[in-house]
């Protein structure tokens, strides 16, 4: 039977609180980016990853959502290693997942340059790449990169567990988004259909890897 968590549960062990802020940072940066999807004029998300959002009178709600989910990826990775404690693979994953928190953080301080016409005055054919700008493909893409090998390494840990669906769940989300992290990184710039579409697969896997992260610190919940 699976295992029921209740608030005395939690209340009485501070390791699940961590996990608690885990599983609830995937849906609170896809609630928050949702919501500006709606509010911002000019924004497209056929054409415009979420990031350009940091920019603008309203940018602060794009950067404070890295900086707190950033946080709460930590904190979940933090309750992570401790329900690992005494395995061999206890480090990995939980570090892994720790660094993808920091590229989240990393992308708030840092904030994206404007293009593709967000926001709106932005010049549609805009190039120009800044310091910050650098810094935060650099700090992002270290963040995924940790993302996609936790998703690895997880996998292996389950797999040795003979959990072969957490296994293959895994597995398959990393390989889709490092599949959509490769399309963005290299096809975001050629314009037309190809634009339309790396974004959106972008998007999509970005959403998947926040529903696996959370699942997997649910998942740690409910056995430790």
């Amino acid at each position: 039977m699976e295992k029921v968590i209740s608030r005395d549960v939690i209340a009485a062990n501070p390791n699940q609180i961590l996990l608690a802020c885990g599983v609830v940072a995937g849906p609170l940066y896809v609630t928050v980016g949702v919501i500006q999807m709606l509010i911002r004029p000019g924004y497209n998300p056929t054409r415009h990853d979420l990031s350009l959002m940091s920019n603008g009178d309203l940018g602060w709600i794009q950067i404070t959502n890295f900086v707190v989910t950033g946080l709460l990826v930590i904190a979940g990775a933090l309750g992570m290693k401790h329900a690992l404690a005494g395995s061999r693979d206890r480090n990995w994953g939980p570090w892994l997942v720790a660094i993808y928190g920091l590229g989240l953080i990393g992308a708030g301080i840092f904030v994206a340059d404007p293009a593709l016409g967000f926001p709106p005055g932005t010049p549609a054919d805009a190039h120009e790449i800044s310091g910050h700008g650098i810094l935060h493909f650099v700090t992002g893409g270290i963040g995924f990169l940790a993302l996609i090998a936790a998703c690895f390494v997880l996998a292996r840990r389950f797999r040795a567990l003979q959990q072969r669906r957490w296994a293959v769940y895994s597995l398959v989300t990393g390989l889709v988004f490092f599949a959509a992290f490769f399309g963005i990184a290299t096809g975001s710039q050629l314009g037309g259909n190809v634009l339309v579409f790396v974004t959106l697969a972008f998007t999509v896997a970005v959403v998947n890897a926040w529903i696996w992260l959370s699942a997997i610190f649910l998942q740690f919940m409910r056995i430790h």
